[in-house]
């Protein structure tokens, strides 16, 4: 019999606020935090706007740095330190081989990237900058600030990353390699990776507005999103509030085209059937879908079939929603951040609306909950994820018995 892992504690920083109190309240409030970024030059995007933290606060000191990190890492640990506090998980004192990390990320430390560039630009060796950059120094701060002394992964799948590493950190809590595991998803906005993302022509030049007949695109966010993920039996020895179980999940690729998925969503379909399979129920006893949905013309009506043709005339009687028009595509924290929204919804019993709907779409035909939350008794629910390169994931997720 395989261990039952659940989820003890979340944390968020997003375009909607500091901490999961904010990020929750905007969202079943139906705001949008999208507005034109002023961190940085957006000259030549397709888009000005963006899900930008704004009056985020950072003590490097209280996290013993010398200097501040890389701000995707300042998203991170400040969104770990979150989760790890409602969760009632003081930092270890000595290394816990028992407690292991999954972290999610799209582009690292992309803004210290943009450092190191311009010093070598500038004939300039900025060593500083070149550690932040690198993928794994995010979780190697991680571990050293929190203790964490058992397996530590690194994913970076695109934007189904997040998902992925909830996944992960699952098998990991199943496989009895943890009893406790820290997932995180950050990533911040920065010019190239902007830049990257407005050449393959995924962002919208309008407003991002998922499953709407007049949608044209994805806006993009910033931010970090946390769970703790803790076998059952060592939550229940210490009392912590079990929030949600990890009830399965599963990951693929289309194997198909970069940007645009599979005709008839296949490769979604299959990451859905085999998510509820790992799960062991049935597609009949899901209450809620929180949609990947981007706003992209080819994936929101891909992304509807799969769910129809798993949930069958299930998925008629559900709600189905997105997040994303509220925070922006958080890009590896997405994952997560939707992750946290379904549990919020499973205990808070309101479905957060998709924000920014205005024409409807025979092919997207689902109760996407538009503009307003929702009141719904949800028990259990889907997270779906997906990214650029095919990449999808699904995670199965559910109220504690």
């Amino acid at each position: 019999m395989r261990q039952r892992a659940v989820i003890t504690g979340m944390g968020v920083v997003s375009s909607l606020g500091q901490g999961l109190d904010a990020f929750w309240q905007g969202l079943i409030e139906g705001r949008s935090a999208i507005a034109p970024i002023d961190r940085f030059s957006t000259d030549g995007l397709r888009n000005d706007s963006g899900g930008q933290v704004r009056d985020f606060s950072f003590s490097a000191e209280k996290f013993g740095f010398d200097s501040p990190p890389d701000l995707a890492t300042q998203f991170l640990l400040t969104a770990a330190r979150e989760a790890l506090l409602r969760a009632a998980i003081a930092p270890a004192e000595e290394r816990d081989p028992g407690f292991g990390a999954v972290l999610a990320t799209n582009f690292g430390g992309a803004n210290s990237w943009e450092e190191y560039v311009a010093g070598l630009l500038a004939g300039e060796v900025r060593e500083a900058a070149f550690s932040e950059a690198t993928f794994g120094t995010a979780a190697d701060h991680a571990c050293a600030i929190f203790g964490i002394g058992g397996p530590c992964t690194l994913l970076s799948v695109a934007c189904a990353s997040g998902g992925a590493a909830l996944g992960v950190a699952s098998d990991m809590i199943r496989g009895g390699e943890a009893n406790v595991v820290l997932v995180a998803g950050y990533d911040a906005l920065a010019p190239t990776p902007l830049s990257g993302l407005s050449v393959l022509r995924t962002m919208t030049d309008e407003m991002i507005r998922p499953f709407s007949a007049d949608r044209s695109g994805t806006i993009f966010g910033e931010g970090a999103a946390a769970l703790v993920v803790e076998e059952m039996e060592h939550a229940r020895e210490r009392d912590a509030r079990m929030l949600a179980e990890v009830l399965g999940w599963s990951e693929n690729n289309n194997a198909y085209h970069i940007t645009a998925p599979d005709q008839g969503g296949a490769g979604m379909t299959r990451v859905v059937r085999e998510a509820i399979e790992d799960a062991g129920i049935d597609a009949q006893t899901i209450d809620y879908v929180n949609a990947h949905g981007t706003g992209t013309q080819p994936h929101d009506p891909a992304e509807v079939q799969a769910v129809k043709t798993v949930l069958g005339e299930r998925a008629r009687q559900i709600a189905m929603s997105s997040i994303k028009a509220a925070v922006g595509h958080m890009m590896g924290a997405a994952g997560v951040a939707e992750a946290i929204a379904t549990v919020m919804t499973i205990n808070e019993g309101v479905v957060p609306p998709t924000v920014n709907y205005r024409e409807p779409d025979p092919e997207c035909d689902l109760d996407h909950v538009p503009n307003e939350a929702r009141e719904a008794a949800v028990k259990r629910a889907i997270s779906i994820s997906a990214g650029i390169g095919g990449n999808n994931s699904c995670v199965v997720l559910g109220g504690v018995n």
